[in-house]
């Protein structure tokens, strides 16, 4: 599909994020949300499922996740009724933790890539293989990294994939008051 992304993306810096998830369904593309189940996760799952229920919705689940992540991810699954689709690792998180001493920290450069290849990578490719999403709907936003920084609402992956970010531009406050007003639950 061939998007002008400049084009794309100056046509959607002002509209709402409802607006572009409506935008990103109504290319009738195979679409994909993501998620990671993080402290913001539910603003991105409702605003889709304000739009399409059935998208499906990707959680590659690490086993790394925090027990009110879990009960959280269960509430949102269930209250907000996610065509939801889990990924794990092949490796149990004990058996991992045993063979490599925990987890990794960045400036072990070698075993940190080993493990996000394992924990992370390869469950989502299995992911993008199931469903050859060709547009993935994202809940990063530009604050969060210098990287993200670089990106805009809509961009184009190094796999071609057609990445749409609706909460892109909202600040912590915005997701805060998101959150707030439809009551959604939060890993704190």
């Amino acid at each position: 599909m061939d998007l002008d992304l400049d084009s794309v993306n100056a046509s959607l810096r002002d509209a709402s994020a409802l607006e572009v998830v409506q935008w990103a369904l109504g290319l009738g593309r195979p679409t994909i949300a993501t998620t990671s189940m993080g402290r913001n996760a539910a603003a991105m799952l409702h605003l889709v499922g304000e739009v399409d229920k059935t998208v499906p919705t990707i959680w590659v689940d690490t086993g790394y996740n925090l027990r009110d992540t879990y009960i959280v991810a269960e509430r949102l699954i269930r209250d907000l009724q996610l065509n939801i689709h889990v990924y794990s690792p092949e490796m149990t998180s004990e058996r991992r933790n045993a063979i490599m001493g925990g987890i990794p920290t960045v400036d072990e450069e070698v075993r940190h890539q080993e493990f996000t290849r394992q924990v992370k990578l390869d469950p989502f490719a299995r992911a993008l293989e199931e469903f050859k999403p060709e547009i993935l709907l994202t809940g990063i936003r530009h604050e969060e990294t210098e990287h993200r920084q670089s990106l805009d609402i809509v961009s184009l992956d190094n796999r071609g994939i057609i990445k749409v970010a609706p909460l892109f531009y909202w600040s912590e406050d915005d997701v805060d008051a998101y959150m707030e007003q439809y009551e959604l639950p939060s890993c704190r």
